[in-house]
């Protein structure tokens, strides 16, 4: 093949020096597992490397048996020339059709595969090799059933796919469960995300997907962001002119700051429309935007600024301008000068440090592979395969999340089924008390005993689940017995468990019956007593006009037992009069004694008394 001038052997020579010094890095190859249930001889987990189109059933799983058709096995053409259907019948197993790899792209095959019926289609790769990303050519991307593949794809071993092929030619029934549970890490309550992508719309089909999803996600993304559920991040690709060719035409057309910042022209004609280093400085633009609104506690304004940008500012409009992105910006109440600031100068000969970090974020770390294909979503870390679609990709964020703590949206019905509505999952509940230990999870469901109005239930989940500490008798009163009876209520319920009051015998839990303490004398046991049994309690009387005196458990006469009164009423009255008296006297006879004394001891002083020589002077001697 002959080129038509000297100016496109330069383009085709300074792009392919532009996407090797890109794409030297490392590609990541993302895998989830297939579990092969039967037949016995082929039990085990395999990994298998996930399709980058279709809509894998992230944080979930799949069940089916293999089909591997008997025409047709590279699934190049329809099955529908060949008459033959993978549909499932009600109540069957879903068909994953196995197919071979090679002479038409993956995304035909898969096609094919699902117009057959197909829930899911398997490749065999057809040489011992590891495990590659089955991606969307160019070619294939300007499909119009690109977008419509919605079975999930997987790619296996030569040698794994040999041996489903014998298995099927035996005559077995190949059962398989794709399993993407553990395809995504799920370490804690939030998602950190990455969506890699471009602001050039026109790139054909590619660009018009990616602008399509970014209208029907925002919604999502920006509630998400919002609460607290997930951490966004956007980031743009650009690569970096050869130096050899930073002088060429096409590398002042196609990068900023003196050849460090490319991207590749919008048309792919160099002599009309916009260029390169217009993409550029619009992507360094979009940066900016979403690192000025993050300053603002207010990152979710990205969505809107790319979205009103892609409608009020396209590229076939020939509104692509600074203008025009500054009164979205505007509209936006954001600072466009500190956007500006941020921007800094593209035709200075120094390094941009946002483009800078953007260009060393491409660079795969961990388990994350090199960035190399736009869009490119990242999820915890791990780089998203499959369809661009809002609930594909929701559904991929919500199996980010740690199991248990998934916002509401990940439980919708759109997204996930709940386990929890047929047979409460199979976990204990209290249906009279509307409680369960049933959990619905994007992943499924746990059994795990609740927590209601503050208190907790503990139990194992499953057949047992009990409320405990204070406050668990407010919640259907702890799980223990109570009855009402004759406008009397009792209750075995305590703060330590289910324990039946006095009264009653039982477990407490199910069952507390009356004690009758009449029948079993242990109360009324005097000769005259007279004993009637009440529910919880009893009741004692006496015969003969007898008074019950229950401290004492007897019977006394009732003209008795007031004589008695008044006459322990006199003695003890009697008993403190005297003791008041006797109290008196005592007193009287202190005082006086003192008094006395100290009488005399002041007189002795002045005057001779008859016993004076028995008494001593209390005043000082003095010398003269």
């Amino acid at each position: 093949m002959g080129f038509r001038s000297a100016g496109a052997m330069l383009r085709l020579l300074v792009w392919a020096a532009l996407l090797l010094g890109c794409c030297h890095g490392r590609f990541v190859v993302e895998k989830n597992s297939l579990k092969v249930t039967a037949p016995d001889d082929l039990k085990g987990t395999y990994e298998c490397a996930i399709g980058n189109f279709g809509v894998p059933q992230y944080g979930g799983t799949m069940v089916g048996f293999v089909a591997y058709p008997k025409a047709n096995k590279k699934a190049c053409k329809s099955f529908d020339d060949f008459d033959i259907s993978y549909k499932a019948k009600p109540g069957a197993f879903p068909t994953f059709l196995l197919v071979d790899r090679g002479d038409c792209y993956f995304t035909k095959k898969a096609w094919n595969a699902q117009n057959a019926g197909a829930a899911a289609i398997l490749v065999a790769d057809d040489k011992d090799e590891p495990l590659i990303t089955m991606d969307t050519p160019e070619e294939s991307g300007r499909a119009d059933y690109l977008e419509n593949i919605t079975i999930p794809s997987a790619l296996i071993t030569k040698s794994f796919g040999d041996r489903l092929k014998k298995a099927i030619d035996n005559g077995d029934m190949v059962n398989v469960n794709l399993d993407w549970r553990e395809a995504l890490p799920h370490p804690d309550e939030r998602v950190e995300y990455e969506f890699w992508t471009n602001s050039n719309d026109e790139c054909g089909p590619k660009c018009d997907s990616q602008i399509d999803f970014v209208k029907s996600f925002k919604g999502a993304a920006q509630v998400l962001e919002k609460k607290g559920y997930t951490e966004f991040t956007p980031h743009y690709i650009t690569w970096y002119c050869p130096e050899a060719f930073i002088l060429s035409k096409q590398c002042k057309s196609q990068c900023i700051n003196h050849g460090r910042y490319c991207a590749p022209d919008p048309e792919q004609d160099f002599s009309k429309g916009y260029d390169g280093k217009d993409v550029v400085v619009q992507n360094l633009r979009q940066v900016c935007v979403f690192k000025v609104a993050k300053e603002h506690k207010k990152p979710w304004l990205w969505w809107d600024y790319v979205t009103d940008f892609a409608i009020r500012c396209p590229m076939k409009e020939k509104k692509y301008t600074k203008e025009c992105a500054d009164g979205v910006i505007k509209s936006l109440g954001l600072d466009h000068k500190a956007i500006d600031k941020c921007i800094g100068d593209p035709d200075a000969d120094e390094e941009n440090p946002v483009l800078k970090a953007e260009q060393d974020a491409q660079i795969g770390k961990g388990s994350r592979g090199d960035v190399t294909i736009l869009p490119t979503l990242v999820i915890n870390n791990r780089q998203y395969r499959g369809k661009l679609d809002k609930g594909a990709v929701l559904k991929a964020l919500c199996a980010g999340f740690r199991e248990t703590t998934e916002p509401a949206v990940c439980l919708s019905e759109e997204i996930q089924t709940n386990e929890c509505l047929e047979n409460n999952g199979g976990c204990w509940q209290d249906k009279a008390a509307n409680i369960t230990a049933c959990k619905d999870t994007f992943r499924g469901r746990v059994c795990e005993c609740p927590v209601v109005k503050g208190v907790k239930f503990v139990g194992d989940g499953y057949t047992h689940c009990e409320a405990s500490g204070s406050g668990r008798c407010e919640i259907n009163n702890g799980g223990c017995w109570k009855e009402t009876r004759n406008g009397r209520t009792y209750s075995a319920c305590t703060d330590d468990g289910c324990k039946c009051p006095d009264g009653f015998k039982g477990d407490g839990k199910h069952k507390c019956e009356d004690i009758d303490e009449c029948k079993e004398r242990t109360a009324c046991q005097c000769k005259e007593c007279k004993c009637k049994n009440t529910w919880g309690s009893y009741e004692c009387g006496c015969s003969g006009g007898l008074l019950y005196m229950k401290e004492h458990d007897t019977c006394i006469s009732k003209n008795g037992a007031t004589e008695t009164g008044w006459g322990f009423l006199w003695v003890i009255f009697l008993g403190l009069v005297a003791a008041g008296i006797a109290g008196y006297a005592v007193y009287k006879y202190r005082i006086r004694r003192y008094m006395d004394s100290e009488i005399r001891a002041i007189m002795a002083q002045y005057m001779p008394l008859d016993n004076q020589g028995d008494v001593q002077s209390h005043s000082h001697h003095i010398e003269m």
